[in-house]
């Protein structure tokens, strides 16, 4: 005989409807949890959870299924040739991401060793952020193993790289400067965006953390935001515990997207690689181009490096350009872009430009421009999807357009 169920008013009905029926099937993609708090069968399972004494969720702003299910993912494509586990740890963004890294590795008195082309959010969070709070920052060139083995102090917590600098594209030797910060006790955290698990794997080279934004490869359709850390259990800990504190959490819709986009990187990756290949060896023999920066030609500075620390001769999916003409060409080039827009960020399947001390650099004096080797007509071109000799064409209408500078 069936439960009789009790008599309540509609408005208590619609509130608490049956519990939908189980899903005995194995679904292709992973659910979307959306909820911002649980319920608990007791008391007792309630308190064992906020002590941790057992595993699950309680608040949607400490933890999320499908925010942990993306992390988990991304830890998994980190984890290759690495001795012991790896856990992830997501953020609503990467800079988030990053934050978190150093309020739980560093603090008052500690010293951090950067790069001097680092991008410029993270430039803006090392020199006009947490400087106020008593870090100290040395910026450097990470590909000079000596600037960095001078740079580093008793006070050193962290050396911090970029797998491929943003715009420059330079390629530290990360074999090295892991040596360098272990032999310090400090960690090597390399900040691994623009590379991405499908082209190289910092842990795998002696990293100790790696974080990326995941905004952009990751997601690939510029429909979401996020940021993600990875590494080794223990420190991941104190990660979540800068994340929970400061309430960086990743929300589960951009979670779920960016979920979903890692199932599509390697194939995304490997074409706009390859048209980035193509691009950079075409913008070589244009005579508007003072300089082209892409690892992939044996020219750039990091070639042999990229080659050794990089998957499959593949070397990123950015190419930036240095005009003739300053930055008056720079904007002249991108106002006469066609298929090509002016965009924020990158990693998306469209092609986009930017102008890089304009925008992503804006953070860094004229001289740390210098510096960084980021000149006044320097454009950063974020490859997409879209057919390579289309994207050179439009390229070549651009540059015939600033003919007049780099014509006199």
């Amino acid at each position: 005989m069936a439960a009789v169920r009790p008599r309540t008013a509609p408005a208590t009905r619609a509130v608490h409807p049956p519990d939908p029926p189980p899903v005995l099937q194995r679904s292709p993609t992973p659910p979307l949890h959306r909820a911002t708090s649980y319920l608990f069968e007791s008391m007792a399972e309630s308190l064992d959870l906020r002590a941790g004494r057992r595993s699950g969720y309680v608040y949607g702003r400490i933890d999320n299924p499908t925010a942990d299910a993306f992390a988990t993912a991304v830890a998994e494509m980190e984890a290759v040739n690495v001795a012991g586990p790896v856990e992830g740890q997501a953020f609503n963004s990467g800079m988030a991401a990053i934050t978190a890294v150093m309020l739980a590795v560093t603090g008052a008195g500690a010293h951090v060793v950067a790069p001097r082309d680092a991008y410029g959010g993270t430039y803006g969070l090392l020199d006009g952020v947490l400087s106020r709070f008593g870090l100290a920052v040395d910026f450097v060139d990470p590909t000079d193993p000596e600037a960095v083995r001078a740079a580093i102090r008793p006070e050193t917590r962290v050396v911090f790289a970029e797998t491929l600098a943003n715009p420059t594209l330079a390629v530290p030797e990360l074999p090295v400067l892991a040596e360098l910060a272990h032999a310090a006790g400090a960690l090597l955290v390399v900040d691994s965006t623009l590379a991405t698990p499908v082209l190289c794997r910092p842990l795998e080279h002696g990293a100790d953390l790696v974080v990326h934004s995941a905004t952009k490869y990751f997601g690939g359709h510029s429909d979401a935001v996020g940021g993600v850390v990875v590494g080794r259990p223990e420190l991941i800990r104190e990660v979540r515990a800068a994340r929970v504190a400061t309430g960086g959490v990743l929300a589960p819709d951009p979670a779920y997207l960016l979920r979903r986009g890692l199932s599509t990187l390697p194939l995304r990756m490997a074409r706009q690689c390859a048209t980035a290949a193509t691009i950079a060896d075409a913008m070589t023999r244009h005579d508007a181009v003072l300089r082209v920066d892409y690892p992939g030609l044996g020219t750039h500075p990091s070639h042999d490096r990229a080659s050794r620390l990089f998957d499959d001769e593949r070397f990123g999916a950015i190419v930036t350009l240095t005009l003739r003409g300053g930055k008056e060409a720079g904007s002249v080039f991108l106002d006469s872009l066609g298929l090509v827009a002016i965009g924020t960020s990158l990693g998306g399947v469209s092609t986009v430009a930017q102008h890089v001390a304009s925008t992503t650099h804006r953070q860094l004096d004229p001289q740390a421009l210098a510096e960084a080797g980021i000149g006044a007509g320097t454009v950063r071109l974020s490859i997409g999807l879209e057919d390579p000799a289309d994207l050179v064409e439009d390229l070549h209408r651009a540059l015939w357009a600033i003919r007049g500078f780099w014509r006199l």
